[in-house]
This record gives structure tokens, sequence and C-alpha cells, in this order.
């Protein structure tokens, strides 16, 4: 995820800040290559995965601060008697000084990003390129030293998310998206949603055409307040280019029902086989918003 990009921009601003960033992870670790933590004299931002790990960084990262701006260093972790775990893996961290001076690569940061890196002497040096190909830190070895430069992409894919739907099941999942690798496209039908942040309102006739807007890589739920509107927009994905994730809001008996007018309009059962009905992973059996909401979320996430 990217949102240590605006913490960065944020922090580094207002005070003297401290950035934690995993090099390289190997075997069982908390996290992986890429994560980072903010950290000021009062603040933390972010997480590095917890525990003793987090404690020793953070620990790190406040003693950096009384360096001057740029003073960086390298350390290796492995996650076992050292720090009391027993995760058995093992971390290789960056902690630095941010130095303000330096933060111009911020403007060209974002979502898949390739960004430069490079260890100087009393600074580390940043710039977003294109067409270069990531250069992974090896979790062993030497320390990496002034001079070694790598290659790492910005930010995670994140798959998009095409929402119909903003009653309470759609509100559950938008509020649960926002710290998931997604993209939330979200559409209702109701005037009632048309200050509601982050929902489209298009007429129940438009609905069909944002629905032929998603790219092949996303997933489709539908939940409306309307079976009938419902229906209109499971026959349009389904006779649609496929997507990754066509799924409905529903019971076994909703879902016998459309599949039977399904068939009836002339879908394939190829096709229809592809709608998921009922959403969420299966053994979540709770009816409550959230409930089906975090179940959905893992069934899209679980797409890969």
């Amino acid at each position: 995820m990217t949102d240590w990009l605006g913490w960065l921009r944020d922090r580094a601003a207002a005070a003297p800040v401290a950035m934690v960033t995993v090099l390289a992870s190997e075997g069982s670790a908390p996290r992986g290559a890429g994560t980072r933590m903010l950290v000021t004299a009062a603040t933390l931002d972010g997480t590095i995965g917890g525990g003793a790990l987090e404690f020793r960084a953070v620990e790190q990262a406040r003693a950096v601060l009384a360096h001057p701006p740029g003073t960086w260093r390298v350390q290796d972790y492995p996650l076992g008697p050292l720090l009391g775990q027993c995760c058995g893996g093992r971390v290789r961290l960056l902690v630095e000084h941010v130095d303000p001076a330096g933060l111009d690569w911020l403007a060209d940061a974002g979502d898949n990003s390739m960004l430069v890196t490079r260890l100087a002497k009393g600074g580390v040096d940043r710039q977003v390129v294109a067409d270069l190909v990531a250069q992974p830190v090896p979790a062993r070895g030497p320390l990496p030293g002034e001079g070694y430069r790598f290659v790492e992409q910005v930010g995670r894919y994140r798959r998009p998310l095409y929402l119909f739907g903003a009653g309470h099941v759609g509100q559950a999942i938008a509020r649960h998206a926002v710290a998931l690798p997604l993209r939330l496209a979200w559409f209702d039908a109701r005037a009632d949603f048309a200050d509601s942040d982050g929902v489209t309102v298009v007429g129940a006739d438009h609905l069909e055409s944002c629905m032929a807007d998603a790219p092949a890589d996303a997933a489709i739920v539908i939940l409306t307040h309307d079976h009938g509107l419902d229906y209109r927009l499971t026959l349009a994905a389904l006779r649609r280019a496929p997507v990754a994730f066509v799924g409905l809001i529903g019971s076994a008996t909703k879902r016998a029902r459309f599949l039977a007018r399904l068939a009836r309009d002339g879908v394939s059962p190829q096709d229809f086989a592809r709608l998921t009905c009922p959403i969420g992973v299966p053994g979540v059996s709770g009816k409550e918003p959230d409930v089906i909401a975090i179940a959905t979320l893992a069934q899209v996430l679980g797409l890969g």
C-alpha cells in the first residue's frame, strides 16, 4: 500500500521523522519488503509487524533522530532468540532520519511507480523512474553500504472492485475496503445517496453502462435495493466480456430463480457458472452487514 507516501509528506513537514523500511525478509517474517513505518519522538504511523522487532526498530528510529537529517543505517534481525520471537524468519531494515530537503521525488510517486533508492554518504537519494525492473535486496550476506542501489515498485497491485448498491452491506464493504489493496468504484441509483462519500449516483438505466466499464481484472459485487435491478445487472455482467469475479448477494433460492431466468434469457451454463451467489467465503453464516462484508472481501482477496 502507499499510505506511507502521504504520511511522509505530512510528518516531514511538521517535525523530525525517521523512516523504517523493510528491505528484505526471509522465512516466516511479519511483513515483506517495501513495508514502511514512520517514527517521530511521539508518534508512529504504520507497522512493520509489531512485537519485539517493531519495539527494537522504534528504538533505533528514535536514536537516529539524534543525528543529522540524512543519517541512515542498515540492520539485520533474525526473528529468533535474539528478539525472543519464535517466527524463525529474518528481516533486513533500513532506518533513516528523513531529510526534508530530499523529498522532491514524492511528487512523482504513486501506485505502481518504480522507485530507485541509493544509499549515499550522509543521505538516502531517491528518484522515481520508468521502465526499470525491480531489484530486490537480499536478506543475507554483507549489509548494503554506501553506493548500494536498489529498485522497487511502490505500492501493490490493487484489484478494481465495482460495487453496485449503497445499502447497509454496500456501506460495510466500502468501509472495510479502504485499508485493502482494492480500487473501489461504487454506484447506486438512488438520489438519497448523492451526498454519500465515494458513491456515484446514476440513473438505474445507466448502471449497466457503468458495469460495461469494469476492466477484465475487476471484481463485480451486486447488492442493490431491488431484486429486479439485481437481475438486470447480473445479466449484464454475464453477457459482457468475463471479469475476475461476479458476486450477487442473496440466498440459494434467489440463486436458483436467477439461474432459471438467465437460462431463459439465453445465458449459457458456462456463463452463468461464473456467478457467485451467495457471496462470501463458505462457512461464514452471519447475516450482519459487517460479517457479510468481511466474508465477501476475503473472497475477493482470495482471487490472488
